[in-house]
């Protein structure tokens, strides 16, 4: 794999961002609430133009590994402190600085205990933007345990619907995953018998049998995929979603689910080729039954964010699937479904999160006729809800198509079953929108104001970022390609 070496550290730079931030923010009195929310802005802002100036900045003529910062931490245990950006993580890294700014924007008007959450935020950030960089097999360890410890704080003290109880549960699922994880890279690490846990030279130098290959990655695909809302171990996902404070859940639904499914992208397929092969089927099995569960279980529910939950649960089953397919096409759909998910979710609890604020119900049947309270806030929310779908020209339509496309080729029959399932996936959430946007007014929401231009400002980024990927798609499959196509050139 080509490699080349950063000029400036703008890696660094964006996790530096992160640090500042949370350290600024630390030395702020608690009064000073107005302070805190500007530095978060300031500081949030700084990781988007970091992230969205790498997104431009890469060379795709050359691909590879660009931007790459390498140095030696602890030789001993080869321990390398090594960063760098492909094809697969820079829509991954772009995908967080849009939702960590959008995130901070949102929550503006917050007055809680406001210093410890957006320190709770830029810390869980931290981790997320850690892992997607990090090419050390320490690193990715220590930065995805670092992205799951706030959530359990941020869920339980800002929370809602049953706090404590998402808040434990999803914290135990996840550290369940880690402990998985863990055995995964030291049995690898011990078995190359290069001691290093550096992903790259683990990749080409070592030669790992098919049975150490097939153990490694059962271990990181049930590891990971705890976290991508992988069925039947989803079940903290919606309770977490529903739980979780707006932007705890545009961050936990936008980004850290996207952690689980590059975690196996990059770790389990990158070092275990011939025990992603052997596992591939049952990843398409358990990828489609999270597709059809996941729609008819977001059909039947009352609440609007659990019905975002079980769609997440739905939407990350297509990334599954198309990880599944062992294709070049099939992993172009699937990163690309990563990020579009992303920003819609974003969209979506960004959304919800106002109409909550203001009607204090997420309950479907005591909302209506939204459209005629407050038409602005629920026009974002119809988008979202179009995007979620796989309307022609937003961004999520692509990511779905390549994806279903190479589930026919490969599994046609799950790729039947796959395609099933979003038609009830567009049928539950034509119902929500049905339901709460149309229809007749609750008169006691009539005098509840509309979404302003500031406070627009936010879904307006994110409805932004839906249209120029799904008018332009071929600016993320450009990207992505020149990761998937030399990944796949190299498999056995």
């Amino acid at each position: 794999m080509q490699m080349h070496f950063a000029n400036f550290p703008y890696l660094t730079a964006i996790l530096l961002s992160c640090v500042a931030g949370l350290l600024i923010i630390l030395f702020l009195p608690p009064e000073r609430q107005k302070a805190v929310k500007w530095v978060s802005a300031v500081c949030s802002g700084m990781t988007l133009i970091l992230s969205a100036y790498l997104f431009l900045a890469y060379d795709k003529s050359a691909g590879g590994l660009q931007f790459v910062e390498k140095i030696l931490w602890v030789p001993s245990l080869g321990i390398t402190y090594f960063n760098g950006v492909d094809g697969f993580s820079l829509p991954m890294l772009l995908l967080t600085g849009i939702v960590f700014f959008t995130a901070v924007l949102t929550m503006w008007e917050m007055e809680y205990r406001v210093k410890e959450f957006f320190a709770m935020i830029f810390l869980l950030v931290l981790g997320v933007f850690g892992m997607f960089m990090a090419l050390d097999l320490f690193f990715i360890f220590v930065w995805y345990d670092v992205s799951l410890f706030p959530m359990y704080l941020l869920i339980a003290i800002w929370g809602s619907t049953r706090k404590e109880y998402g808040a434990m549960k999803l914290t135990l699922y996840l550290l369940a995953g880690s402990a998985l994880i863990l055995p995964g890279i030291v049995y690898l690490v011990v078995k190359s018998g290069l001691n290093t846990f550096d992903l790259v030279e683990l990749m080409y130098m070592a030669e790992f049998t098919p049975f150490q290959q097939k153990l490694a990655f059962f271990l990181f695909y049930v590891g990971f995929g705890i976290l991508a809302g992988l069925w039947p171990f989803h079940t903290w996902s919606p309770v977490g979603h529903v739980a979780a404070p707006t932007a705890v859940s545009m961050i936990h639904a936008g980004v850290l689910m996207k952690i689980g499914a590059f975690g196996v992208l990059r770790v389990g397929m990158y070092l275990c080729p011939e025990g992603w092969k052997f596992w591939a089927p049952l990843m398409a099995f358990l990828a489609t039954v999270g597709i059809v569960y996941g729609a008819f279980a977001g059909l039947s529910q009352k609440d609007i964010k659990y019905c975002i939950g079980y769609s997440s649960v739905s939407h990350m089953g297509i990334v599954g699937l198309g990880l599944a397919t062992v294709t070049v096409d099939g992993l172009n759909g699937a990163v690309f479904q990563m990020f579009a998910h992303g920003i819609m979710t974003a969209l979506f609890f960004s959304s919800v999160g106002y109409i909550y604020d203001k009607t204090h119900t997420k309950v479907i049947a005591e909302l209506g006729g939204l459209s005629k309270i407050m038409p602005v806030a629920a026009t974002y929310f119809i988008i979202a809800a179009l995007t979620g779908i796989g309307v022609p020209c937003l961004a999520s339509f692509w990511a779905e198509l390549t994806v279903f496309i190479s589930a026919f080729r490969v599994y046609p029959l799950y790729g039947t079953f796959a395609i099933c399932g979003l038609v009830v996936s567009a049928l539950f959430m034509l119902r929500v929108v049905q339901k709460t946007c149309f229809g007749p007014k609750n008169e006691k929401f009539a005098h509840l104001p509309d979404m302003t231009l500031r406070q627009g400002i936010p879904r307006i980024i994110l409805v932004s970022v839906i249209l120029l990927f799904g008018l332009f798609p071929s600016l993320m499959f450009d990207m992505i390609q020149t990761a998937s196509i030399p990944f796949m050139g190299r498999l056995p």
